[in-house]
Formats: C-alpha cells, structure tokens, sequence
C-alpha cells in the first residue's frame, strides 16, 4: 500500500456519493468530458499519473480495500474495510507530525466543515503547505503531495481527507470523535 491509495479510495468514496441512489454518474452524454471513475478521470482530478492510479486500484483490489463493481466493472471502496483501515491502522503506516508554522489549507478539525466540532485548549491549527493558503498554522504533511489542490476541488474528498488527519493526529479525543465521523460517513451508504 501507498499513501495515495488512500486519497483514490476516498476519490471514489466521494464520487459515490455525488452520484447518488439511482444515478448513473456517467459523463458519456457530456462531449469532451473525462468519465471520474476513470484511470485518466482520477489521475486528472488527484493529480496523480495514470499509470499510479491504475497501480493504486489493483494495490487495494488485491488487499481488499476496494472491490469490483459488478454491474460496472469498475473499483469501488470495501466502505467497511476502508472505514477500519483509516481508523485503526492509518495512523501506524501514516503517522503525521506537526511541523514548523506555515501557510496553507486548513486540515484535521481545523478545516472549514469541522471547525467548531471540537473545543480544544491548543490554540495551534493544522494546515497542508499550500503557496494559496490563507491559513497560517503547523504544517502537516498530507497523504500526497497533490492532496490541497484536489481537496480544493472536492468539498467531499476534502471532509474525509481533513478527518483522516484529525486521527493521524489527534489525541484521543479527537481521534475518537474523528472516526466516528468518518465512520458515519464512509458506512452510511
């Protein structure tokens, strides 16, 4: 596994969701538009090669992170497997260490959607290095290099990546009430 399978596991997560019960989400009626769920589709919106993203799919296909649609063909996110994976083992592979102060975009419970969730007594916000920033707070080194621009484009990508951090960094609390967020969001499905 690599970091960024995360982020493709939790892209496809989102595009789910912005599908929706009963809609096909696809962009074949759209000329010149790229399909999300595909290899070019995902690399384009992440950042990422297509030729990582198609490694990253079979890497989480293989360990069980995602599976095969049936009725598609194509990988989605094993929510459940994912969900566990995040919130019991993320931290130990990805463990992430506040750095120096820098600007940046907001992440863990200082990102917009969670701010507020939890009073804490350190005054210190986490934020992705971003030279668009407007944020200044202890830099935290995201899953993947391109993780700002993409959850810049992705309100959805961006709650689960900022909760994602949240458990990479948070103390107890905070890693509890962060999974039980990302719990009730990846399992709602």
């Amino acid at each position: 596994m690599k970091s960024q399978d995360i982020v493709i596991l939790l892209k496809l997560a989102s595009l789910q969701e912005l599908e929706g019960p009963g809609v096909s989400g696809s962009s074949d009626d759209v000329p010149g538009r790229e399909e999300p769920y595909s290899v070019r589709g995902l690399g384009a919106s992440l950042g990422i090669s297509k030729t990582e993203v198609s490694a990253s799919l079979n890497r989480s296909l293989a360990s069980g992170l995602a599976v095969r649609d049936p009725e598609r063909g194509r990988a989605k996110p094993s929510r459940r497997s994912l969900c566990d994976f995040i919130i019991h083992g993320l931290k130990f592979v990805y463990p992430a260490r506040p750095g120096a102060p820098l600007r940046g975009m907001p992440t863990a419970f200082a990102a917009p959607m969670l701010q507020g969730r939890l009073l804490s007594a350190g005054d210190d916000i986490h934020v992705w290095p971003d030279a668009k920033g407007r944020t200044r707070g202890l830099s935290v080194e995201p899953l993947f290099r391109s993780v700002p621009e993409a959850a810049g484009q992705d309100e959805r990508l961006y709650e689960y990546l900022a909760l994602v951090d949240a458990i990479r960094l948070g103390r107890q609390r905070e890693a509890n009430l962060a999974a039980d967020l990302i719990r009730e969001r990846l399992l709602k499905r």
